[in-house]
């Protein structure tokens, strides 16, 4: 099954050399992106695809459910890179509609381990909001609603971290913005969630 996953890699790096032969080239000569993505792990997310960026044009730290969190040591080692060291000043969080991680949250499903700790992120933000969700007609329509919360918080999360207050002191114009992607049509829908210093 693996051996597939190296077939596939052989046929996309012959594909793009064929369309592109100077590709790797410049991938390799220097890493520059514009933007830190942080988004969710799951897999039907491809961040550079649905943003039509070639690898090495979009900085990406993923997790279940988008959660910028303080105590997260990789979240921030890679928020700190991107600013400090890539120059990136535009921030995207984006979540997506049909979070699996969300569900857990807003079902209190009865999760084990390491991952039951860290949705509880997620949780915190249903309890934060729970009679707006309450008053919405259906399972479908809070956990869509919750999807939306959850990155509305993980936008003020990262603008509340010493990484970007830091920037922000020196002068560096970094923006965190909150973005939302649906699965049923491939759509990035602006939360209009945008922090600057």
């Amino acid at each position: 099954m693996l051996s597939k996953l190296l077939e596939n890699n052989r046929a996309w790096a012959a594909d793009r050399k064929r369309r592109d032969p100077g590709f790797f080239e410049r991938l390799c000569a220097i890493q520059k992106p514009d933007y830190l993505w942080i988004g969710c792990a799951d897999s039907r997310v491809p961040a550079n695809e649905i943003v039509g960026l070639d690898p090495g044009e979009l900085f990406v730290q993923r997790n279940v459910a988008n959660i910028v969190s303080a105590d997260d040591v990789n979240c921030m080692a890679v928020l700190q890179y991107a600013i400090d060291v890539l120059g990136v000043t535009q921030v995207i969080v984006c979540g997506h509609y049909g979070c699996g991680g969300v569900e857990a949250a807003l079902n209190s499903s009865a999760l084990h381990g390491p991952v039951d700790r860290w949705v509880q992120h997620v949780r915190n933000v249903r309890s934060a909001h729970a009679m707006e969700l309450e008053r919405l007609a259906d399972h479908t329509a809070r956990w869509r609603r919750l999807c939306e919360l959850n990155v509305v918080d993980q936008v003020k999360a990262a603008a509340q971290t010493a990484v970007v207050r830091d920037a922000w002191a020196r002068g560096v114009a970094v923006a965190v913005h909150g973005w939302i992607y649906d699965l049923h049509d491939g759509i990035i829908r602006d939360l209009e969630e945008t922090v600057t210093g």
